[in-house]
């Protein structure tokens, strides 16, 4: 654990190097203030919280960025977990600086995994945070990289979450701000975590064959350098192993296992001015074999993210395929940090471009009429997917998510050319507006005055959430009465199908709690909005349904409760003579309640055997506890509502699959996670999660969820996994 001095000193150290004009009475001030702000508090794995923000700014000031991102980084956590305001801030270091931390904040509260209407609106917060000042978003990447490097004090549920959330929103945001170098460690490290066992089979293979590799890596590096050393081209040039999560993704898209992937090296060489990197194109193709069709031109065509290089993949005299990247100093600096390195902030104004940032008011522009789910889904597409380069016939360069058309061309021109389009050129011929687009077409819209507007088809064939969002725009502004009349007989079809009645729906008690649900404020919203395209009939009645079936069950449960609590309020009886027994889907009798909602608790998991006890929610059907459960009040009778309280047992014939999470400690060793498998599967028992972590050298902690249909079963799975090698604690969890 390094100390508050070694923190501090590694900071300077950057900031010096990165930023040598930086006002360091300044930031001394500013770790002071948030020292003294976090003095209270602790980091998991037990030090002082201003290690933290001290990391941060490190980071921040790795990346480029000036003195008030610095000065943000270090305070970022100050009004979201001390008594600081953003007054207070603005007092000391000025407005600036608490803007940063204000926007910082609002990201931080932010919980991208939750429901979709949630994430939906915290994603939009990013973008709207990205438009006003990126340094926001530097900073919250910088904060989720730090914490990702002490995730291992992290509980496993919170790991898993933190982890999954990385891959979906910082990793890839990371990438289309163009910092791959920060990308690959995000996603390197939420791996670790999301499934430990790949990674650690990725890890231990590099291991084992890492003199093979940098034996094979020296060889080709020296025969690059050799030969531009001889031309006179100034070069730095150096292999590396592509990251774990590359390689794992690679293991997943081609069906195979490590050892049978080649294409696992990469080379970089960086020259001093563009005209280099084509000369050293040439010798690259003239001393090794070319890949036909592994070639490709980011210089002339640069990623949206401003990434810029030359790609090409050659083969070996070894017969092994690799890549070769070749790229000037400041392409290599713009690759690593990305707009971090071109967001250089003197006296308030930014070199930052307009260009840059079109795509983020894009996709704010998006979600305003998108539901939840499909916002965050195009998203995804618009924001992470690969791109397709296509010209305008005055060679424009235009942007387009791989698998885009000559639709979602036109939209990304203009809406009023995608609005009056009637057909399409592509590469000077007549293309159908479904044409997949490909790197270096030219595409030419026709249009016409008289075009009646889009076709509902188009929205199935556009590919980008911008071509969507302005088709269904377009709809929703011209033809809401048609839309209102075309919604209904959508929603009545389907209602019609799923054996719904439509008074179900229009039912005056439950309107309100429904289109809360539906997110809708009148019917004919919901209907206009089912026929423009901006939601489904099936989605309208899958939640209708959900809906009052929850009510039902909810209605069920309330009135057991009023009939029990009249019946008896007094604490249930360890065995009632004669119970009503009344087969559930669970596994699960629930005394004087037929065929009712029914959940195991998630503090102590029941399984067949234990002694267990009900409790009656509202809203959410019986709730089954162990009898020892923590969360079980040891006198029923004086626990508030002692009514809810109800008793429950499990079916005779019960043979159905529960799930039990164990907790394990081990000495570490390259077979141990192969051993516990293998157990299991002789066992005939299905592993649900696992989850393993390096607490200290030689040791690891490994959380595992199992299917047992017994207390009998769960122990003989306990005794077995204990007899392995190197296991020195298992136990039950969450009792």
């Amino acid at each position: 654990m390094e100390s508050f001095e070694e923190h501090y000193a590694s900071m300077c150290d950057a900031i010096k190097k990165h930023l040598p004009g930086a006002d360091m009475a300044l930031i001394d001030r500013a770790v002071d203030y948030a020292n003294q702000k976090h003095k209270v508090q602790k980091r998991k794995d037990g030090s002082p919280y201003i290690i933290h923000p001290l990391a941060v700014a490190q980071i921040v000031a790795e990346m480029g960025l000036d003195c008030d991102a610095i000065l943000g980084a270090l305070l970022h956590d100050c009004i979201e977990d001390t008594d600081a305001s953003h007054e207070d801030i603005e007092k000391i270091f000025g407005p600036t600086v608490a803007e940063l931390v204000e926007g910082v904040t609002k990201l931080t509260r932010a919980n991208f995994s939750s429901s979709e209407q949630a994430q939906m609106e915290n994603l939009r917060k990013m973008f709207m945070a990205m438009s006003k000042d990126i340094r926001v978003v530097l900073i919250k990447i910088a904060d989720r990289l730090h914490n990702m490097r002490t995730m291992q004090y992290q509980t496993p549920e919170k790991q898993i979450q933190k982890c999954r959330e990385t891959m979906d929103v910082y990793a890839p945001l990371a990438h289309r701000l163009g910092m791959q170098k920060i990308k690959w460690e995000l996603e390197d490290t939420a791996l670790r975590y999301l499934a430990p066992m790949e990674y650690n089979e990725i890890m231990s293979y590099l291991q084992a064959h890492k003199e093979k590799d940098e034996a094979f890596m020296r060889t080709i590096q020296d025969k690059i350098t050799q030969r531009l050393t001889s031309v006179g081209i100034h070069n730095t040039t150096y292999g590396r192993i592509k990251h774990v999560y590359s390689i794992y993704r690679k293991m997943l898209a081609q069906g195979k296992t490590i050892d049978e992937l080649y294409d696992i090296y990469a080379f970089r060489v960086i020259v001093d001015t563009i005209p280099d990197c084509y000369n050293v194109l040439g010798h690259v193709h003239d001393l090794f074999s070319l890949v036909p069709g592994r070639f490709k031109d980011y210089i002339s065509t640069p990623k949206p993210n401003m990434y810029q290089s030359l790609h090409t993949t050659v083969i070996g005299s070894q017969g092994i395929p690799f890549e070769v990247q070749i790229r000037t100093w400041q392409m290599h600096e713009t690759a690593e940090y990305g707009i971090a390195a071109h967001w250089k902030y003197k006296q308030g104004t930014g070199t930052g471009t307009e260009k840059d940032f079109e795509w983020v008011r894009r996709l704010l522009e998006s979600q305003q009429d998108s539901d939840a789910e499909e916002f965050v889904q195009s998203m995804k597409i618009d924001m992470f997917d690969d791109e397709v380069f296509v010209y305008t016939p005055k060679g424009r360069i235009v942007s387009l998510p791989a698998g885009s058309t000559p639709i979602d061309f036109a939209y990304a021109i203009h809406s009023g050319v995608g609005n009056s389009m009637i057909g399409a050129k592509v590469n000077n011929r007549i293309a159908n507006i479904d044409t997949t687009l490909k790197n270096g077409d030219i595409v030419e819209v026709l249009t016409s005055k008289s075009a009646k507007g889009p076709s509902r088809d188009w929205l199935t064939i556009c590919k980008s959430n911008q071509a969507r969002t302005k088709i269904k725009q377009w709809f929703k502004k011209e033809k809401r009465e048609e839309n209102i009349v075309h919604g209904r007989a959508s929603f009545e079809s389907e209602m019609k199908r799923v054996g719904l009645p439509l008074t179900a729906a229009t039912d005056p008690e439950l309107e309100a709690q429904l289109l809360k649900k539906l997110s809708f404020d009148t019917w004919d919203d919901m209907f206009a909005a089912i026929g423009y395209g901006g939601f489904t009939a099936q989605k309208a009645v899958s939640r209708i349904q959900g809906e009052l079936n929850r009510v039902a069950k909810l209605h069920q449960a309330e009135k057991a409760a009023e009939e029990l609590a009249e019946a008896k309020p007094a604490e249930p009886a360890k065995q009632p003579s004669a119970p009503k027994r009344v087969k559930s889907e669970q596994g699960i009798i629930v005394e004087g309640l037929d065929n009712c909602l029914v959940k195991f608790s998630k503090c102590c998991t029941p399984v067949p055997g234990d002694d267990i006890i009900g409790f009656i929610t509202r809203g959410y059907g019986v709730s089954i506890h162990k009898r020892d459960c923590t969360n079980v009040p040891r006198e029923l009778a004086l626990a508030p509502e002692p009514e809810r309280w109800v008793h429950v047992y499990w079916e005779d014939d019960a043979d159905k699959e529960f799930k039990a999470t164990l907790y394990i400690e081990a000495q570490n060793r390259h077979t141990l996670l192969a051993d516990i498998t293998t157990q299991l599967a002789s066992m005939h028992v299905m592993i649900h999660a696992i989850n393993a972590r390096e607490p200290q050298d030689g040791h690891t902690v490994m959380t595992l969820t199992v299917g047992v249909n017994s207390v009998e079963h769960l122990k003989e799975v306990i005794t077995r996994l204990s007899r392995i090698q190197g296991v020195t604690k298992i136990e039950r969890s969450g009792v």
